[in-house]
Formats: structure tokens, sequence, C-alpha cells
């Protein structure tokens, strides 16, 4: 630790500190804090509609949005103080910046709260919009600024790339000797967390809120209706619904629930400087700062600076024993003792950037605790497995590539939040953040090593289809991890590993990625021509599979899902859809025995749907038995046209196209080894997905391999899937269907039916969209491109104006042009019209062609049994 007259020479050159670098009085001048109000509430309830544990920024900001859209009896019961905890401490940034999709919306939402929450209030935020700039020193950076242009173009955001020019005129302290460009953000900014939760408690209270405090909660205890008696030194409260915004304490809530919330907590420090002559004479304040290659934001406070750096994975550090022992009970307006060792190089690294710095005085040194989940991305919304127990926790710090903190999140979360506790689903879609991505397998090993992975890449370059290492790989491996890993790049999927592409001898194998074809391109090529003319099998175990049965089973279903439920021996795709009739999740269900099935949904959406459907089953009164047996079956697909041939080596049960039809299931034995077979395959070519017991997984894949080497079988993996999928027209949920749109514009309509007598969530909703008519289409685009190619979430443009996006993508190997899905303004979406597709700062032309680019196998039978090969 630096003290005054330290032998620090860097710093007694520069940087100089002034005082105790201890616990500041305020982290940085917070307005009013010292006269913290005491609770003025002397009213206690003993029923509440939703009780909000944690009086930090997120939980305030739930309570006033709540309590503002006219629910009554909102309780938020804080263990001491408002803003104890972390909010206190930040340093208060606020961006529309996001490199996601719908979390844009969420700092939207939250910005534009800020700047009207002083009048509507009458408190005081200190909301200082003067920009941020990032600044890009690498070409690849330019590239990554390119990349985020073209996935912020079709949302309200403004965002720019400006030149080196711009960014002197704007920020005239900076050294420009290595600045090539940087991403402009208008209205970006910093606000005072203290008045900002000040000001949202006010407005809470003003709409019927009741906030109490000092109030720890010491038991929560379900009851068999569904509602919750929390337990505080107070009394008891009966609630219908619990919120978990507990900030650091959020595990030791979810402790008293059986819950273990994969969360650590990290210490971050950021450094305060008095006034600077060269900022004080500034006509207007200065944008926020991010240097991206140095690894630290920095803004003006007052006169001086505000800069906060994120030091390596090997030298931050975890406040362990919070893990262990769990967090001190009288933690609250604390900080740890500063280290600046720990961060001198992003410090100097700032110093060449604003050479200011270097005769900056210190004021404070702010180190104080924040949490992080594995992904550092928080968990909002309703937890599976615990029943009216939602949370809105792990609102971490990512200030580059991802910008996320409880600040720029509390405003749009909270709305975000209330909405879906008050209408029954998602205003949108956010699966990135549900709590349910993570499972068993996320220990808190596991949430250690991705914690410190994700601190330490704070200010990597976001590539897509990125993969990160740390931790993996986890207990939920496939029994073929060990034969394939060599073999193969694995991709991590809900804590699986899956193959994502393979590699021969004297391939590069090395994981590069890239803003353009890299690596994998011609290699993938490979796979998909191995499935198109021979035949391939691929590991597909990480399948969420749910088993259901019961006298209800059928009934539920039927109300679940807007298709018909499929006869005994067979399987449909279905679709689940919320109230407004949104595709909430979309499933593969096989009609096993009379009243028993087996569904089948993606890695990612395992526990999103498990929850909805139990949900259901409940609120509904179904007899039904639900099991998840995710982890008890592997899954083998093979597929090709050479698949059957090599099958039927190894099975008695008649492989015949006109025995064994598309969309049938049976159980069969494959050589010695039981399996449930369903003729279906995600490649749209001849195939079977084979599940099985997972213990079986090497015996099977090794008798397969074995029994195709006359047919030329190899291994293929997802990237040569999605190639063919997309070939085929087959939509992904969470690309061209999730809760932004309806199945009728994500031309879903064969797996809708309407006219069936059961009344599934949102049949008449759906009714009401199909006759006021459909503003836009999903579309299969090809385009002309060069060695980039289209991933998702792209801008389409047409007569100089962003009308769309496309929602996946890949290379056409059989047509040699980019493919993607994008959804454009139905008079747009006729086949043959021109539109154009952003790529890396370059508008390419694209063409609507009739899909699909490639007829799947039982087409082409189907055509070939009418008229003839010659035809096909």
């Amino acid at each position: 630790m630096l003290r005054p007259g330290a032998q620090r020479g860097l710093l007694l050159s520069s940087l100089r500190l002034q005082g105790s670098p201890g616990r500041p009085r305020s982290a940085c001048g917070r307005q009013g804090e010292e006269n913290a109000p005491l609770s003025a509430e002397t009213r206690w309830k003993d029923r509440a509609e939703t009780v909000i544990i944690g009086g930090g920024c997120i939980g305030v900001s739930l309570a006033y949005h709540l309590a503002k859209a006219g629910m009554k009896d909102v309780v938020l019961l804080e263990k001491s103080e408002l803003t104890a905890g972390s909010t206190w401490h930040a340093a208060g940034l606020t961006t529309y910046f996001h490199p996601g999709i719908n979390l844009k919306k969420i700092h939207y939402a939250s910005i534009k709260l800020y700047e009207k929450l002083e009048e509507e209030t009458g408190q005081v935020v200190g909301f200082h919009q003067p920009g941020s700039i990032r600044i890009a020193t690498t070409p690849v950076r330019v590239d990554e600024f390119k990349y985020q242009m073209t996935r912020t173009g079709w949302h309200a955001t403004e965002q720019y790339i400006i030149e080196p020019e711009k960014i002197q005129e704007m920020f005239p302290l900076l050294n420009m000797n290595k600045i090539l460009a940087g991403l402009y953000n208008p209205g970006d900014g910093h606000i005072d967390p203290y008045s900002l939760t000040m000001a949202l408690a006010a407005g809470a209270r003003k709409y019927g809120a009741l906030l109490k405090y000092p109030a720890p909660v010491t038991s929560l205890i379900p009851r068999s209706d569904g509602t919750w008696d929390v337990e505080t030194p107070q009394g008891s409260m009966r609630a219908n619904r619990i919120v978990n915004a507990a900030g650091f304490w959020a595990r030791e809530v979810g402790k008293m629930v059986g819950l273990e919330h994969p969360l650590i907590p990290v210490q971050h420090q950021y450094v305060v400087t008095s006034t600077i002559p060269e900022v004080k004479a500034l006509k207007r304040e200065l944008p926020v700062l991010r240097d991206l290659e140095g690894s630290y934001y920095l803004r003006q406070e007052r006169d001086g600076l505000l800069f906060g750096p994120y030091e390596s994975q090997e030298k931050m550090k975890v406040q362990d024993s919070w893990v262990t022992n769990g967090v001190p009970p009288g933690f609250g307006k604390e900080l740890f003792e500063s280290d600046l060792d720990r961060i001198m190089e992003h410090v100097e690294a700032a110093m060449e950037m604003v050479p200011v710095l270097k005769k900056a005085d210190i004021i404070n040194i702010v180190n104080g605790p924040i949490t992080y989940s594995p992904d550092i991305l928080p968990m909002v919304g309703p937890h599976q497995g615990v029943r009216n127990y939602w949370v809105a926790i792990g609102f971490g710090v990512f200030i580059s590539v991802f910008e996320r903190y409880g600040i720029i999140h509390a405003g749009g979360v909270g709305k975000y939040l209330s909405d879906w506790i008050l209408h029954g689903e998602p205003p949108f879609d956010l699966i990135e953040l549900d709590p349910n991505r993570y499972g068993k397998w996320t220990t808190t090993q596991y949430t250690e090593a991705k914690a410190r992975e994700s601190y330490g890449f704070n200010n990597i370059v976001g590539y897509p289809k990125e993969e990160r290492f740390a931790g993996r790989p986890t207990q939920r491996v496939s029994g073929l991890y060990k034969i394939l890993e060599s073999k193969c790049s694995m991709g991590f999927h809900a804590g699986w590993e899956q193959p994502h592409w393979f590699y021969k001898p004297g391939q590069d194998t090395r994981y590069r990625p890239s803003f353009r074809r890299t690596n994998w391109f011609e290699p993938v090529g490979s796979e998909y021509k191995q499935v198109m003319q021979s035949v391939g099998v691929i590991d597909l175990s990480p399948f969420g599979k749910f088993n259901i049965k019961g006298q209800d089973s059928v009934r539920l279903l039927d109300h679940l899902f807007a298709n018909v439920i499929p006869k005994v021996g067979f399987t449909n795709i279905s679709h689940m859809l919320t109230p407004k009739g949104r595709v909430y999740a979309e499933l593969t269900v096989s009609h096993q025995t009379p009243g028993e099935f087996l569904l089948i949904t993606g890695s990612g959406s395992e526990l999103h749907d498990l929850r909805w459907i139990e949900e259901e089953a409940v609120n509904g009164g179904y007899d039904v038995e639900i099991k998840n047996i995710t982890d008890e079956l592997g899954v083998l697909g093979i597929a090709g046209p050479h698949a059957r041939k090599v099958l039927q080596k190894l099975t008695s049960e008649d492989l015949s196209d006109d025995v064994f039809k598309f969309l049938q299931t049976k159980s069969l034995m494959v050589s010695n080894i039981p399996v449930t077979a369903i003729r279906i395959s995600y490649t749209g070519e001849l195939g079977w997905e084979l599940y099985h017991r997972r213990e079986d997984s090497v015996a099977l894949y090794d008798i397969i391999m074995n029994a195709g080497q006359e047919e030329g079988i190899d291994n293929f993996g997802t990237y040569a899937m999605n190639a063919l999928r997309l070939e085929k027209a087959f939509r992904a949920w969470g690309s061209e269907m999730n809760c932004d749109t309806n199945p009728l514009e994500a031309g879903l309509d064969y797996f809708i039916k309407l006219n069936k007598p059961a009344d599934f969530i949102g049949k008449q909703a759906l009714k009401q969209i199909k006759a006021k008519g459909l503003k836009r289409r999903l579309v299969c685009l090809t385009l002309a491109t060069d060695d980039v190619d289209p991933e998702g979430n792209e801008s389409i443009w047409y007569d100089g104006k962003v009308v769309g996006n496309t929602t996946s993508g890949s290379y056409s190997y059989s047509v040699q042009k980019s493919l993607a899905f994008a959804y454009v303004p139905v008079e747009l979406s006729k086949v043959g019209q021109q539109v154009e597709v952003e790529l890396l700062g370059t508008n390419y032309p694209a063409t609507v062609i009739q899909e699909p680019l490639v007829l799947t196998e039982p087409a082409r039978n189907r055509l070939r049994k009418k008229n003839g090969k010659d035809k096909i």
C-alpha cells in the first residue's frame, strides 16, 4: 500500500497521494451522504404482494416501478441503510453502449428515466451527460468498432465512429500518438449513485411502496400455496413473491431457500484526483474515456479526474473469505485497504494517454466489493425449482466490451422485472440474464475461475463465436469428451463441451477468433460435404431432455403447445407461446407410450423451459410427473445419405422409409445397446437422433463408427450443422424466434394450429395478431461478400435507411455465397427484393430468395416419388 512519503519513484514524480489512502469519508463527494436519513417508516405490514430484499439501486428501482405501475403492498427490506453495499461507492458510469442486443434496451430505459427523475421526484440526482468515447489504438479494435456499429444501427441508441481529429477536439488532454479511431455515444456520462437511489426511493414512497430499514431478513419459509413467510427482527410478513436484490449478500439470501447462487465478490479500485489546472480551465465537461488497451475508464470529477483500472487475472483480488465464511455481518459502507501496486501498470497507461495525470494529486483511492457471476452478466428473473422466488443479482462491472454495473442497469432492470411480474411474461427477450442458465454444474471453483478470467479479460476484443476456457471442463461432459477433445475445437454449452469443428492432421488447430473467416472455414466445409454426400456423426448430448407423464399429461401439453399433440410413436416440433403470442420456447415432443412424452430443447434453454412447464403444471393443478433427465441421457446424431445403410447393419428393426417414417420414434437395440431413435435431423438430411444411457455413449459411438467405415463415416460439429440448417431454412430459437417475435412473422405457421380445440397459451393474442396483419417478416437472404459472413444482429439497409436486422448467418457451401435470415418490413419481403447487409463497415448487396435454398431429404423424397429422380 502506498503511503505519504513512500519510496515509489513513479508516483513521487507524478501522481501524489494526499492524506490517507484508507477509507474516504465519502467515495467521491456524494451529495448529502454524510447526512443519510434513517428510516422514516414506522409502519409494518403483515401481508405484501412483493417483498424486495435489498436497498441498493436495483432493489429500490424495482420498488419504484412496481408501485408506480399500480401494485399495492410493495415492501422493500434493507438490512442496514439504502445504498449500503456496492451502490454507495460506485463510480456511477452510464452508457447507451452494450455489445449485446436487448441489453441496449435496458441501458436506454435507464438513461431516459434518469433524465426525468429529478423533475418527477424533486430529488437532485447529479446526472452528467458529456458523452463517452472508447478509443481504438489497434486495427483489430477498429474492426470491433465496425462490428458493434452494425449491431447498433437498428436500435434507438446513437453511436458513431469518429476520427482522431474529432476525438482531440472533444478531449483535448489526450496524447493522440496511438489513437486510430473512437466509438462515440452522445448522452453517456455518469450519475451520483447515492442521489439516484434516494430519488428512486422518494418516487417509490410517493407511489405507495414501503421501504423498511434497518430490517435484516433472517429466514425465508416457503408455504404450500406458493407464498412466503419473511422473518425479520421486527416481525414476520406473508409475501406472494420475494425478489432477491441483495447485492453481495445475495448468496446468503439464496441459501435461505436452498440455492447456491454462483456469485463471487471481487475487489475493484478507482482513484480520484484533486483539482487539475488543465481540467479546471476547460469550457465544457470532458466525455467519459475508455482506453481499451490500457484497461481503464476515466472521467471528470469536478475539476479533477476519476479513473478506474482493471488489473489482470493474475493480479486481481477475489474476496475468498466471503465465499467460504459469508459476508461479515456488519459490513455495509466499508471499503478494503487500497493496493496501488496491483493497478500500477494501468495507472502508467492512463498517465501516458492523459499526461496531465502525471502531476495530479490523489485525494481518494476507493477499493470496494462488487459481485461477479461466471459470465459477469447479472441474473434477472424467476428461479426454476423455487416457486415465486425472483432474483436481480450479480451486477458486476465490465467497462469496455461489456458495460455492466448496477447503476446503468438499475432503471431498465427495475422496469423490465416490474413488467414481467405484472404481466406474466418478459417485455422482451433477455435469456442471457436468465438465472436458470446455471445449474448444479456451476460450482464455487468454476465460478471463481470464470470471475478471475472475466475480470482479467475486461477489455479484450469481443469477437463473434468467442470461447473462454477457464473452469473447463465442468463435471457435465458427455461420454465422448475424452475421445473427441484431441480431434476438435470444443464449444461451451450450458456446462457441456460440444464439438464446434474437427481438424485433420496438418491443419491449424489453434483457437483463432476473428471478425473474418478464420482457420475453421475450410474444415467446416469438409464436414458439410461429409454430411451432404456420405454420413456424419455429431454429439448432441447437451440437449435439454424432460420426461412428462401422468393422467393429465396430454391435457397439459395441449395447453402449453400451439401444435397438436403427436400420436403415440411420433414426434413433432412444437412451440410454447407467451400470453401475448410471442415464442417462449421451441421443443420437439415425442409421444413414447400413451400419456408419456420425451421433450427436447436446446442446451441453453433447459431450465428456462422447465421452469415455464413446471409453473403452468402447478398453477393449473395438472396431475403430472415432470422429470429433468438431461444429465441421464446422451444423444448421438447420425445424418447423411448413407445414415440408414450404416444403422441398418446394427439393428434388426426395419429402417426403410415406409416402415420408419420421418418424425417417427421407436425404442430399439443398436447392437446390444438400447436406444430411443427419432427420425429427425437438424441438418435436414436423412438422419436419426439416438437417445441412450449416458454411460453407453462411448460404446454406441464406437459401434457406429466401425460400422460406417465402408461408407466413409466421419465426425461433424455444430458449425457445419448451422450451415446445413440455414440452407434448409430451419429456424433457431434464440435467433429467428424468441420473446421478441411472434410465430407468424417468423414463418412458423405450419406448426401453429389455431383451429385446434384446446385454448393454448397465446392463442387469443395470436388470432388478434393475424387479424391485424403483420408489419415484418422473416426472409432468407443471399449476399456476395469477400472474407466476412453474417453472424446475426447486423443492420439491413434499404434506400439509405436501416429497415431491419439479420438474425443468424453463415457461409453457404452449396452456392458459395453468404446466407442469412433477416427481419424486414412486409413490403420488402418478396422474393427478388434487393437490400443491403452491413458487415464491418461495408454494405453488401443482398437478395431475398425463395426458401429453402436446399430442399430437405423428406421433401426431396416426396418429389422423387411424384416426379421421378431426374426432375429433382
